[in-house]
């Protein structure tokens, strides 16, 4: 099996648990052994950067600095922490005044980080590690005529990643045709959902989600799927709020593409968390099961 250091993310832990869960039993399936990064700490999310510079780098490194002890490839499902750990990666090579400084909080604390670590999104690794043909190989349950709108969100391949375009990805797209999807047209697959903005702009962030959801709805699409554990939540848990503010009847399941994936793999729908989503995917799913 392949293994890897495993960063699951404090959403996998709490909000996205059937994240975490599928993931898993995907991996499993697949071939992959996630051994989780022992003691490992909140990234800080992106956010954080914005009003504690030094801090936004000293909290996500320790995780790297855990890492590099391992001597594996670093993996995370969630595209905050992806790019949280990239940023750190990128600043460290950049900025030479910085890492004395980091390096310094890090000798604190007994810890030190080489720069070494590489971060992959498990995206990258379904994509590139184990390849579509691989994953079509093993599908005992095709998705035919399910018609999914692959949703990146903002994070995922931007501003900068190797394994797909910013501006035309098309990585989802491979993985879910790989299921036997139709992947529908999304014109709005990589705008920003408004992340926690949903705390403090509502109107703002409904008004963001309520696009996102019109761009899948009227290319016919009958549920979205993302990788990102705060573009699930918003398009899921206020899709409601949506429909009440908008005079909207959007019913799509939002679902991980590890619990799409899962499906297509034989895995029973228990141990991909179906049942936790607000929007229920059964006859969605039922039609094509």
């Amino acid at each position: 099996m392949k293994q890897y250091s495993y960063f699951p993310g404090c959403s996998l832990q709490a909000s996205a648990v059937a994240y975490d869960l599928s993931t898993r039993a995907v991996c499993a399936a697949l071939g992959i052994e996630l051994i989780e990064l022992e003691d490992w700490n909140c990234c800080g999310a992106t956010a954080y950067s914005s009003i504690a510079g030094l801090e936004s780098v000293c909290v996500p490194c320790r995780n790297l600095a855990l890492a590099e002890k391992k001597g594996l490839d670093l993996v995370t499902p969630c595209s905050a922490c992806f790019r949280t750990f990239e940023r750190v990666n990128s600043h460290l090579r950049l900025y030479p005044f910085l890492k004395t400084k980091v390096d310094k909080v890090l000798g604190a604390a007994g810890l030190e980080y080489q720069g070494k670590v590489r971060v992959r999104h498990l995206v990258d690794v379904l994509l590139n590690d184990v390849g579509v043909e691989a994953i079509a190989s093993k599908v005992v349950n095709p998705l035919h005529g399910l018609r999914v709108a692959p949703y990146y969100g903002c994070q995922l391949i931007r501003p900068r990643v190797a394994f797909d375009d910013p501006e035309n990805p098309q990585c989802l797209h491979r993985l879910l045709e790989s299921l036997g999807t139709e992947v529908t047209p999304f014109p709005d697959r990589s705008r920003c959902c408004g992340g926690s903005l949903i705390i403090s702009n509502v109107d703002l962030t409904l008004g963001l989600i309520m696009r996102i959801l019109e761009s899948a709805h009227s290319n016919g699409a009958e549920c979205i799927v993302t990788v990102c554990p705060l573009c699930q939540m918003n398009l899921d848990a206020y899709q409601g709020m949506v429909n009440s503010r908008y005079g909207t009847r959007y019913k799509l399941p939002v679902l991980f593409l590890t619990q799409l994936l899962g499906s297509a793999l034989g895995i029973d729908s228990k141990e991909l968390g179906f049942d936790r989503g607000i929007v229920s995917p059964e006859k969605v799913l039922a039609h094509h099961l």
